[in-house]
């Protein structure tokens, strides 16, 4: 029987493959590349559909490898709207459903939380840059987390500034990081601050040099801040480079112009308070002018030397400003003296009222000198009560020295001890009212090293 069968199974056997062949009914077929290519459109057709459904435009997404499966592509949004995005948050990068959950999503996800990258900051990073969903761990973002590590960011700043500027994981190490990185130590910027600086405003690091740092260092260059001087201002504060030249600072500049400033004395007034040339200036300063002009009787030129001499005036609160003026009302100054107090010290609007007001005490009490000599010598309210005015005044009171406030405060200790050993006053030795000095931008650092070649550096960016 099991030849027989055998037999008859052989012998029909090629009359079953030739009709299989020619009706098609066979299961072990295989589909034609036509019905492949009808079922794919088939698949693509019911993921848009679905996306559609969920508010989600599929434009974009021809071209771009899809799941087949509806499950698949589930999936995908669920997880990202388990990320915090929204279907408005897809829809301003659908490419993003081109990732895979378990193949991009979850290394990338994992790779960043290793890093220090809180779960909670998850959702506005990957509005930021979904692009990080295509990356790979190995390929692109190991190497530049590498790269920030050896521009001196500590490992326990990488998170935050990732954190803070998520871009920086699409930058080429080859490209603007490191063009950016070269100019600001060609124009002093000290590479031991490299880190902090850049820890603190790492968007840096995606600045065009030619169009947008040098043009900015230049242009406060040609005002007369000294490029050394700018280095250090982008060392202390380098969110300034994040201003617009042409939106903010230049307009800025001219608002300060029209306001009553020097054009001599722009320099050192952007470099006291550099933000000055990044605020939304124009409405701050014509209020403060306002409540000046009607509080004291400040006139416009006036307003202009206050500006000078303490450009951070124009963002001080009003109320707290007019609690100052009515202080000095208070203690018995005309307002004729208050005018060319705040004039001549503006910091007197931003002093502490409690320490002013001891300070005071102290002159009236112990000194007990005319008011007129506290009017003439407003910056007395700046100096330390414990560590300068009662110590020195202690001395020259045991001398019974005659002099102003001014020749034993506005003085170095030095200079003070020097004072005191002398028989008379030399009325020619009185030092100005102390100002804002430039160089102290530029005094050379101990432990800076001298970069010899990069002098003209910067001339390479255009």
């Amino acid at each position: 029987m099991y030849t027989s069968a055998s037999m008859n199974s052989s012998a029909t056997k090629p009359a079953t493959t030739h009709s299989s062949r020619r009706t098609g009914g066979s299961l072990y077929s295989r589909p034609s590349l036509l019905d492949m290519k009808n079922e794919r459109v088939a698949n693509r057709a019911r993921v848009f559909e679905f996306l559609r459904g969920l508010g989600i435009v599929p434009d974009e997404l021809d071209g771009l490898e899809l799941p087949v499966s509806l499950d698949v592509m589930r999936e995908r949004v669920d997880f990202l709207h388990k990320l915090g995005l929204t279907i408005e948050d897809i829809n301003n990068y659908p490419l993003v459903l081109g990732c895979s959950v378990k193949k991009n999503m979850i290394p990338v996800l994992d790779y960043l939380g290793k890093l220090g990258v809180r779960k909670s900051t998850f959702t506005e990073f990957l509005r930021r840059y979904p692009q990080v969903l295509h990356s790979s761990v190995v390929v692109d973002l190991q190497p530049v987390v590498k790269y920030l590590q050896g521009m001196d960011i500590q490992p326990i700043d990488i998170p935050r500034v990732l954190e803070r500027y998520p871009e920086v994981l699409g930058f080429k190490l080859e490209g603007t990081m490191s063009t950016s990185v070269a100019y600001l130590v060609g124009i002093g910027v000290a590479r031991r601050e490299l880190g902090s600086v850049l820890t603190r405003y790492p968007e840096i690091l995606g600045m065009r040099v030619g169009r947008v740092i040098k043009p900015f260092v230049e242009y406060l260059e040609s005002l007369g801040i000294p490029r050394l001087a700018m280095a250090r201002l982008i060392e202390k504060r380098p969110h300034i480079l994040g201003f617009s030249l042409e939106d903010q600072v230049k307009p800025n500049v001219d608002v300060l112009l029209e306001f009553g400033v020097r054009k001599e004395s722009l320099a050192s007034v952007i470099a006291q308070y550099p933000e000055i040339v990044g605020i939304e200036l124009e409405s701050k300063i014509l209020s403060q002018q306002g409540l000046l002009s009607s509080s004291v009787n400040l006139s416009h030129e006036d307003f202009g030397r206050a500006i000078e001499k303490m450009p951070q005036i124009v963002s001080l609160n009003q109320a707290s400003v007019m609690k100052h003026i009515n202080f000095l009302k208070d203690c018995g100054f005309l307002l004729a003296q208050v005018k060319k107090m705040v004039t001549a010290c503006p910091q007197l609007l931003a002093l502490n009222l409690d320490i002013m007001k001891m300070s005071f005490d102290y002159f009236q009490r112990e000194m007990r000198r005319d008011l007129d000599d506290l009017a003439a010598f407003p910056a007395f309210f700046t100096y330390g009560l414990e560590s300068t005015i009662r110590p020195r005044h202690r001395v020259v009171a045991k001398k019974g020295l005659e002099c102003s406030l001014a020749w034993f405060l506005n003085c170095s200790d030095e200079k003070f001890e020097q004072r005191m050993s002398y028989d008379s006053i030399d009325i020619e030795e009185m030092e100005m009212e102390p100002s804002f000095d430039m160089n102290t931008l530029m005094e050379p650092r101990e432990d800076e090293s001298t970069l010899e070649d990069d002098e003209d550096s910067d001339d390479e960016y255009i």
